[in-house]
């Protein structure tokens, strides 16, 4: 199952459940011009993905974005507007991969979780992120 989390006109996540499924695809969920790419794969044995490497290309990063994907536990993700107004929350399962695009979000561990981050670089943390706290419970 795939998710999309919209308010709206913008794309806040995209969540990629761990029953996803489809068979000998492949599916990206982002447009060409996201700055982070989310895709899905599945191939048969033996289907060969051709040696190829990337070129050197300069990108603009205006915003970063990162994706988690829940590798134990659950995980309560709240998503906030630029306005640091709460919106909605959901829940995040082993398994799940969450690409976080826009907007401002908050974690609560549900339970005992690990979770694996990944986003754009280099971080400057003085500059990169604004912390907020909003008491919406």
């Amino acid at each position: 199952m795939l998710n999309k989390i919209e308010f709206g006109n913008q794309t806040y996540a995209i969540i990629i459940r761990s029953s996803y499924c489809k068979e000998n695809n492949i599916d990206f969920f982002t447009d060409n011009e996201s700055p982070l790419q989310l895709g899905y794969m599945s191939r048969d044995v033996g289907y060969i993905i051709q040696p190829h490497r990337h070129n050197l290309v300069e990108r603009k990063i205006n915003f970063t974005q990162e994706v988690l994907y829940i590798k134990s536990g659950k995980v309560r993700v709240d998503f906030f507007d630029d306005n640091e107004n709460f919106l909605d929350s959901t829940l995040l399962n082993k398994g799940d991969v969450i690409l976080l695009s826009y907007g401002g979000h908050g974690f609560e561990m549900i339970e005992k979780s690990e979770i694996i981050e990944i986003k754009q670089g280099p971080y400057i943390s003085e500059i990169d992120k604004v912390r907020f706290d909003n008491r919406f419970k």
